[in-house]
């Protein structure tokens, strides 16, 4: 019988997925078939998996399994578009777009996908470890609640709760969630986990015997901070800001509201000749800057209007006076056209605005999206690189005459005649090894000698064996019940 047990947090951002991403390669490496599940996740980071799309972070934890993606471990995805709705992904595909007041009557008709991807998923492991998503404290979410409690219930897996003592107050947000919830929620509950704690674990051990007495629940360990965390990839955009690496090529990035699979931006954070400076709203553009990169979005023409309402085109224009290079990637490859037309309102009212206009182009956005792998060679270098594409609307014009990238032949993506601003629809283009040293040093770089996936791979390793020394894991394998 397959065994489960569910990782849910007191709170947002405690480090769910990476505790998560730990204890599937931890137990696969014991010669368990292991398989990550998160009921219902919102990002808009996310990533191609078998069937679909899920969050990067369950396509993080597949991987720590040794297995593909596959939308059976990310059921519902929720990819927020505005500050009151998102995109609602069923099982891979688009179901609805929904306003988050609307979203509690939506609810209901999830729970059925969300165990039957369980079932599936259940059937082909020894081990299930699920990730809840926010906290289940957050009790006004209860009805009809699939992330956390509900599921929990629903499924009958024993819950394991975790809370962030480097925010502060972490005995409260244990005990604290104990004392909200519903006592047959709380039931669920059969141990705890203290993340992210620096220094002697030993000083906290009071705290740690208090939230046992408090709570009845068995603690499972105190576990430090973790600090090549950053080595993999992110998935809250929360996580982005400030100045990666200390090199001498400067690769600047607006943030913006809706910021996409900023992950394509890791390999590049990792290379040792490089600064990445994210440039938050309010803050400008760096007109020093060697690249600058508009990341993918999950609302081009709302963040376009972002950009412009930040003055980051006339921050951008300077830069490219002064010899800055310019690289648009999905949404930001969209922006730098002269137009995007929405005829359908895919994104809002129907209508057109204009692009930033350095590339001779224009985006028509349709309600097909294409969701896809994809292999493609890079014509300047000669390199080739897999990737993957999540996007809606089409782009054409005259500068796809000069494509970053050609795909079975076609061209993908657009360059200026002059090369210094490119565009491209293809994620994960960073992640080759290869293509990333030949694109920086045509840019007057210095690359070193990285290589990304081996670093991903050791880094879920070092996790792995950090968890090992700091969780009662046999314990937790215990709790796991069949």
């Amino acid at each position: 019988m397959t065994r489960r047990i569910m990782i849910q947090g007191a709170g947002s951002n405690v480090g769910k997925s990476m505790l998560v991403a730990g204890l599937c390669r931890l137990f696969t490496r014991q010669g368990l078939t292991v398989r990550p599940f998160k009921p219902q996740n919102m990002s808009n980071n996310a990533a191609v998996a078998v069937g679909g799309e899920i969050g990067r972070a369950q396509a993080l934890q597949a991987r720590a399994c040794g297995v593909q993606p596959h939308v059976d471990m990310n059921p519902v995805l929720l990819k927020p578009e505005s500050e009151t709705g998102a995109q609602v992904i069923v099982q891979g595909m688009r179901l609805t777009t929904v306003r988050a007041k609307d979203y509690a009557a939506l609810k209901p008709q999830l729970m059925a996908p969300v165990l039957d991807s369980f079932r599936r998923l259940q059937g082909e492991a020894d081990l299930v470890i699920v990730e809840g998503a926010g906290s289940p404290a957050e009790v006004n979410l209860r009805a009809g609640d699939i992330a956390n409690m509900g599921f929990a219930r629903a499924a009958d897996v024993p819950v394991v709760l975790a809370g962030d003592i480097d925010r502060g107050g972490v005995i409260a947000q244990l005990v604290g969630t104990q004392a909200v919830l519903d006592p047959e929620d709380a039931a669920m509950i059969r141990g705890f986990l203290v993340n992210k704690f620096r220094g002697d674990p030993r000083l906290f051990d009071d705290g740690y015997r208090l939230i046992e007495a408090r709570t009845g629940w068995q603690g499972l360990g105190v576990v430090p901070w973790f600090p090549d965390a950053h080595k993999l990839p992110a998935e809250d955009a929360a996580d982005l800001g400030g100045t990666r690496g200390s090199g001498g090529f400067l690769i600047a990035v607006p943030h913006l509201n809706r910021i996409a699979n900023f992950d394509d931006l890791d390999p590049l954070a990792q290379e040792p000749g490089v600064t990445l400076r994210i440039v938050k709203p309010g803050q400008p553009l760096p007109v020093e800057a060697d690249l600058i990169i508009l990341p993918g979005s999950k609302a081009t023409i709302a963040d376009l209007a972002h950009f412009r309402a930040q003055g980051w085109d006339i921050d951008l224009a300077a830069a490219l006076r002064r010899g800055a290079r310019v690289l648009g990637l999905c949404g930001g490859y969209q922006m730098l056209g002269r137009e995007i037309a929405d005829p359908d309102g895919i994104e809002g009212k129907p209508g057109s605005v204009p692009g930033l206009g350095l590339l001779d182009l224009t985006t028509t956005m349709t309600p097909d999206k294409r969701v896809t792998e994809t292999e493609a060679l890079h014509p300047a270098s000669g390199t080739r690189v897999r990737g993957y594409e999540i996007h809606l609307g089409r782009t054409d014009g005259p500068d796809r005459a000069q494509p970053m990238f050609t795909v079975g032949g076609q061209p993908e993506g657009a360059m200026r005649e002059d090369g210094r601003v490119m565009g491209s629809y293809l994620h994960g283009m960073f992640t080759e090894d290869a293509f990333r040293r030949a694109f920086l040093a045509s840019l007057g770089a210095t690359p070193g000698n990285v290589s990304y996936d081996r670093t991903v791979e050791e880094t879920l390793d070092t996790l792995a064996n950090h968890l090992a020394a700091h969780v009662d894991c046999a314990r937790l394998l215990e709790l796991a019940q069949a």
